[in-house]
């Protein structure tokens, strides 16, 4: 019981951490290499929720569902760095934070508008409802493909920023962009096809995580506060630091919210270990950010100049 109850939470805190790449790896892309702080990311993630919400409903189909969040994320990102973010790159980051704040706003109320305030919930496939079998432990056969999806990504990311010629050119763009516009580059496309692929990553994730969350408006703002905590203990630009900080947190967290009020019991009546052992497991990832601050205030895994 005890084996199967640690296995079950380490699986689930993989999971949640994947799921939190999939969203720290666009914001990565866009905060830590393009150096544009984007709030509306989490908007991107709910954006993608609804969408696949919607097509999976109207056609049966999960993967059409999931192709649709891919479409919506890609193109409403490429509407909002056309329209809005592209005049924003040579401003403050607090004009970064207004303008994003602001688009929070419009998305939150877009969505209640449209789909009104009640939740939207996914059915999964019958082939992804089952479960897999592990050492004689069932697990959700949806949450192992949450994991290889975060895998995929984290894969295809690293070989894009680090081997890909485009990722060369994007590392340079950061660095120097005039340099890089001079050598006949088109710093603003590059820029805007960044920026869509980070938009397409949230609304991944939104698809991804909408079947075991319910889908509604201002969905995106709470995990956009971890997002930001697995950027800074990561590594502000690094993807690979982004990876390894969203698996850090999700086990942190996950395993906090299950072990510590069980070991508060030890010390305190299981009324007082029920009522505060949540809310200090909740503080866990917060503390370690702080202490990965005082400690290594590059984050734990910074990205290499050069």
């Amino acid at each position: 019981m005890t084996f199967s109850l640690l296995l079950a939470q380490l699986l689930n805190g993989l999971q949640y951490g994947v799921l939190l790449f999939l969203l720290a790896a666009g914001l990565t892309l866009v905060f830590g290499i393009m150096s544009f702080v984007n709030l509306a990311h989490g908007s991107l993630y709910m954006l993608g929720a609804y969408a696949a919400a919607v097509v999976t409903g109207a056609t049966d189909s999960f993967a059409l569902g999931v192709f649709a969040a891919l479409a919506t994320g890609t193109v409403v990102g490429m509407l909002l760095e056309s329209a809005a973010v592209s005049r924003l790159y040579r401003r403050d980051h607090l004009d970064h934070v207004l303008a994003t704040f602001g688009l929070v706003l419009f998305f939150n109320e877009m969505t209640r508008m449209i789909w009104g305030p009640q939740p939207l919930f996914v059915a999964l496939p019958e082939s992804l409802s089952g479960t897999i079998d592990i050492f004689g432990f069932s697990y959700p056969a949806y949450r192992f493909l949450i994991i290889a999806v975060g895998l995929a990504v984290a894969i295809g990311s690293s070989w894009l920023i680090h081997k890909a010629r485009v990722g060369m050119l994007v590392r340079a763009g950061s660095v120097n962009p005039q340099m890089v516009g001079a050598l006949g580059v088109n710093i603003r496309l590059l820029n805007a096809m960044l920026f869509a692929l980070g938009a397409a990553l949230a609304a991944l994730a939104g698809a991804m995580a909408a079947p075991i969350l319910s889908v509604q408006s201002g969905m995106g703002e709470p995990v956009l506060i971890t997002t930001l905590v697995v950027i800074v203990i990561g590594g502000i630009g690094s993807v690979s630091g982004a990876f390894y900080a969203a698996l850090i947190v999700g086990l942190t967290d996950t395993l906090g919210r299950t072990y510590l009020p069980l070991l508060m019991r030890e010390f305190a009546s299981r009324d007082v270990a029920n009522a505060a052992g949540p809310a200090l497991a909740s503080m866990l990832v917060y503390l370690l950010m702080a202490v990965v601050l005082a400690v290594r205030p590059q984050g734990l895994f910074p990205a290499h100049k050069g």
